[in-house]
């Protein structure tokens, strides 16, 4: 099975940083941790993908050997070497190579284009039902005038200063070594006449227009990979790819954690008291819960099926909706005088703990914490 980068399971750039590669840890760990997510079987072999590929390149030795040689670099028992490298002559080569600027294998293949990052940002209705996008990126494209070549005939000669080797010899005392010709670049041929419009280079600044279609379910970190549609390599060379990254932008009535969707519904003093039927927003519609009696602030109700569908394994998540007590506000004359004879009928201490369980249980905290201090 083939392995994936270790950069793209952790969603991050070559160039990333420790506190960038400590960061994409810790949140994929959480989303795909397997207490997280007991019906998702994928869970389990993403988080410890996600491990292995930290452990690699959070040490810095190791993401040397990874950056030089990939995954072989680990695969132990294809070679001799404690490195898993089937020849020696492959680890002189590339001590070679990071000196003099020489490749192993001859002459040096030209440098493929350079991959792309584009942060899309969705809304979380879009997020999860899917959408088609169009995005422009600004990249590198192939001269069309010269279809890439860099030539304007298309002709190539042999280069003067290695003749067509792809490869000088440096004299230094006894040693004898041999590098890249620094005129072609290890290509062995050079362009006659260059193009006008790209000045030998094959590529353009341009902006590039394209479809691309959002999975229903991604989340903010998700990336979606378009191979080729990246910058153009110099001189023809296959183009790098395009990441599409998506973020998802606060919502003003849910929270989205995994697969799960919380929201907040205020309701009145006397429905909390006398229980009530409430419709609450989803995102098919509306639904109604049925609030019992005494219910408290903070209490929970679970709609099962109403979350989001899982990009990766297909399940739904539910929606939580968190009751909130609001207290009314801009009482008229007769609400006031309400409310008083209300709170009157609470005069008698015993009375008022049987209906109000939390505030005497505080209160009889409070006075054991002072009879503490005091004693």
């Amino acid at each position: 099975m083939t392995k994936r980068c270790y950069y793209e399971v952790l969603g991050v750039e070559r160039s990333a940083t420790e506190d960038e590669l400590k960061k994409a840890y810790r949140r994929l760990t959480m989303k795909f941790h397997p207490d997280r997510n007991p019906d998702d079987p994928q869970a389990k072999e993403k988080f410890v993908e996600v491990k292995q590929a930290y452990e690699i390149l959070a040490d810095a030795q190791k993401r040397t050997l990874y950056d030089r040689h990939g995954h072989a670099a680990f695969e132990h028992g294809a070679g001799n070497g404690a490195a898993g490298f089937g020849d020696v002559g492959d680890i002189f080569g590339d001590i070679f190579s990071d000196i003099f600027g020489m490749g192993g294998g001859g002459r040096r293949r030209a440098a493929r284009g350079a991959d792309l990052r584009y942060v899309l940002d969705l809304d979380l209705e879009e997020a999860v039902a899917g959408i088609e996008k169009q995005i422009e990126v600004p990249t590198l494209v192939g001269c069309h005038h010269c279809n890439g070549t860099g030539s304007a005939d298309g002709k190539t000669a042999a280069c003067p200063t290695c003749r067509g080797h792809g490869r000088v010899r440096m004299q230094n005392g006894i040693f004898s070594v041999q590098q890249t010709c620094p005129h072609c670049g290890g290509a062995g041929r050079v362009i006659e006449t260059p193009c006008r419009e790209c000045e030998g280079e094959g590529r353009l600044h341009d902006e590039r227009t394209l479809s691309v279609r959002i999975p229903a379910g991604v989340d903010t970190g998700d990336r979606i990979r378009l191979n080729g549609q990246g910058e153009a390599g110099p001189a023809g060379a296959a183009p790098g790819d395009l990441y599409v990254e998506v973020r998802v932008r606060p919502h003003a009535i849910f929270q989205r954690e995994g697969d799960d969707l919380y929201c907040e519904v205020p309701i009145r003093f006397a429905q909390a008291a006398l229980g009530a039927e409430l419709c609450v927003p989803t995102l098919d519609g509306e639904t109604k819960i049925t609030v019992p009696p005494e219910t408290q602030t903070g209490q929970m109700f679970r709609l099962r099926g109403k979350g989001v569908r899982s990009v990766r394994s297909g399940r739904t998540g539910d929606l939580l909706c968190r009751v909130a007590v609001e207290t009314p506000v801009r009482l008229t004359r007769k609400q006031r005088e309400l409310l008083e004879q209300f709170e009157a009928t609470f005069a008698d201490a015993e009375e008022c703990a049987a209906h109000t369980p939390r505030a005497s249980s505080w209160l009889d905290g409070v006075r054991q914490f002072w009879a503490r201090m005091t004693a």
